[in-house]
């Protein structure tokens, strides 16, 4: 029947198929997720069975939505004791087999993956069987209970021999009929089949009535469910509210199916010209500023509408005018003479590192080669660096490993850096709070919103992913840009470049703390080419009205770092409006800004140095 009629929802399935199998989004660990959930930072027997209940929520939501679209293919259940359950029993095939398929994995994925031992996974499973039949147990007694309800509010018409007899027409003779399918057994227990019931000679009306009843019954748990939801997401701050992210993904299509239940269910054929209708009004609302879902760069100016940038060519051109170029080099040479001093030779090895995206894996891989490579030079490695340049998770783990070492040479000297543990708090969990606040929060509860200097932002997946990523580096990381620019300035840490690709034309938006304007375009033969176009932005100068360097450094990571989809893409104030996304799109390495870097500063390099060593870190052969 599903082939025949609502294919889409089937999409559910393939995509949760493909998940647990390894195929879907399997290069951001989206199997283990399902595989090994984790929960406060544990994959244990709670946290199995939060995805267990999670799971059983999303099968009870399926077997709710199609009860809706199909109970009238199916008009004898009206005239069965508890059709709900009935109908759960005959649509069990998809469940099932979910179900199996996700235990052989995950005895597979856990003992080959996780190194789990047999009793791990035992009560790893056992934990999910228990969330699971638990939801599926208080799903089925509510409907129980919803069954005696329209017992007895039928009851009256049931006992009264003249109103019961209308509700019978004789030459009514297609109730049992349905053109997509034919049905002559089904099950009524789990062990049990039945004869379909003969119900023609009950009228349609009579029929509709009690499957009405049982459809307001499963619309009322939705709802029941979704006010869940808000209450989650007014305490997503708490680590305890913060599901792992499969539960996360299981109540995010049990929404997404509840709402397509409940569009059939209240609106029948005008579902589609109500959607087209609701487009239209949000997008109205949306243009004028009514609504706003946009994701921000926490610690930016958005409310001086008339000095936002114009976002033209001419206007990148003036950034990087000879005369801006100029004194933004000059900037930089103060800087690179500056670090020179710091050097312990007249002609010292300018290191530049550069380091791939890959997410957690590659975070965690820089982080061991920098601890290794910081042994190595008697804990000199940030000193003997001048410039950091990558993409996405690479560059968590080199601005976590810079501010330790920060921290240890003018703060705290007993600080380790090259410590084990701060590999393991790098590589710790990022995706749990993510998904719970994209279903809790994003979709279900109302705005929150939360302050990063004079500025208001609304707590999104976005906030919830720099909070997180906050927590598990101890809080180093949470600085504004303010103030990073006089240690960089001073060449007392190195200088880093968080890149990000600008979704209008593909141009890198390059965040610093100092001017970069001689960035913005690749070093060319003025005498053959007369311009060029900019490839690149200096973020600093071009938003130089809207605060800049109030951005936080946890923000200008995540714009480093914003996978479609799982993050949302940032939404910069300019004119016309422009968004950036993960700079791996373009340069996963950072190396096309580092090798410019090095043409630009080529006569001064070569005046003073020894060479460029420059260092590349990749988590995997191909480069993540």
């Amino acid at each position: 029947l599903y082939l025949k009629k609502y294919q889409v929802i089937l999409i559910f399935w393939i995509i949760l198929f493909s998940t647990i199998h390894g195929g879907f989004m399997h290069s951001v660990g989206a199997d283990a997720l399902f595989l090994a959930p984790e929960y406060l930072g544990h994959v244990n027997a709670l946290s199995g069975a939060m995805v267990g209940a999670a799971a059983g929520a999303f099968i009870i939501c399926w077997n709710i939505t199609t009860f809706i679209l199909y109970s009238r293919h199916f008009r004898f259940l009206a005239t069965t004791t508890r059709p709900f359950l009935k109908y759960c029993t005959n649509n069990f095939i998809l469940p099932g087999s979910l179900l199996i398929y996700y235990f052989f994995q995950t005895i597979n994925f856990d003992s080959t993956k996780e190194l789990m031992t047999n009793s791990e996974i035992a009560w790893l499973i056992s934990g999910f069987l228990t969330g699971f039949f638990l939801v599926i147990g208080l799903s089925l007694l509510y409907f129980f209970e919803a069954d005696r309800t329209i017992i007895r509010q039928m009851t009256p018409l049931i006992a009264n021999p003249k109103l019961f007899k209308s509700q019978f027409k004789s030459k009514d003779t297609t109730q049992n009929n349905s053109r997509l399918i034919r049905v002559n057994w089904y099950l009524s227990g789990p062990f049990t089949v039945k004869q379909v019931r003969d119900v023609s000679h009950y009228s349609k009306e009579f029929i509709e009535r009690i499957f009405s009843r049982h459809h307001f019954a499963a619309i009322l748990s939705i709802c029941i469910a979704f006010l869940f939801l808000v209450v989650v997401g007014f305490f997503m701050d708490q680590p305890a509210f913060q599901l792992p992210a499969a539960a996360s993904i299981f109540l995010f299509f049990s929404i997404l199916l509840a709402v397509s239940g409940a569009f059939s269910y209240f609106l029948e054929s005008w579902s589609i010209p109500f959607l087209v209708v609701l487009f239209f009004i949000l997008n109205i609302l949306y243009r004028y500023d009514v609504i706003d879902p946009t994701n921000k760069a926490y610690g930016l100016n958005y409310t001086n509408r008339d000095e936002r940038p114009a976002y033209t060519q001419a206007h990148l051109l003036e950034m990087c005018s000879p005369e801006i170029v100029a004194a933004d080099k000059t900037r930089m040479l103060q800087i690179l003479e500056k670090w020179k001093k710091k050097q312990k030779e007249e002609k010292p090895m300018l290191v530049i590192i550069n380091t791939s995206g890959g997410g957690s894996r590659s975070a965690a891989f820089t982080m061991n080669v920098l601890q290794k490579l910081d042994r190595q030079t008697g804990g000199r490695l940030m000193d003997k660096t001048f410039l950091i340049t990558g993409a996405s998770g690479g560059m968590f783990g080199a601005a976590y490993f810079r501010e330790l070492c920060r921290l240890r040479t003018y703060k705290d000297s007993t600080i380790n850096p090259d410590d084990h543990r701060y590999t393991d708090a790098i590589s710790e969990d990022l995706l749990n709070p993510l998904f719970s606040s994209f279903v809790a929060r994003d979709l279900a509860s109302p705005a929150q919103k939360f302050k990063v200097g004079h500025y208001e932002y609304i707590k999104d997946r976005g906030y919830a992913f720099e909070q997180k990523l906050n927590a598990n580096t101890g809080g180093v990381l949470d600085r504004q840009l303010r103030d990073i620019e006089p240690e960089e300035a001073s060449a007392q840490v190195p200088l880093m470049l968080f890149s990000s690709v600008i979704t209008r034309d593909s141009r890198t938006m390059l965040i610093s703390t100092q001017p970069i304007s001689f960035l913005m375009r690749p070093v060319f033969d003025s005498n053959r080419i007369k311009t060029i176009d900019p490839d690149a932005v200096d973020f600093g100068s071009f938003f130089y009205k809207q605060d800049p360097m109030n951005v936080r450094m946890l923000t200008a990571l995540r714009m480093n770092a914003t996978f479609p989809y799982i993050l949302p893409n940032v939404w910069l104030p300019s004119e016309p409006v422009i968004d950036v996304m993960d700079a791996g799109f373009r340069d996963n390495f950072g190396e096309q800004v580092a090798i410019r870097f090095i043409d630009v500063f080529r006569d001064w390099i070569l005046r003073n140095t020894r060479g460029v060593l420059l260092i590349q870190i990749r988590d995997r052969k191909t480069g993540g």
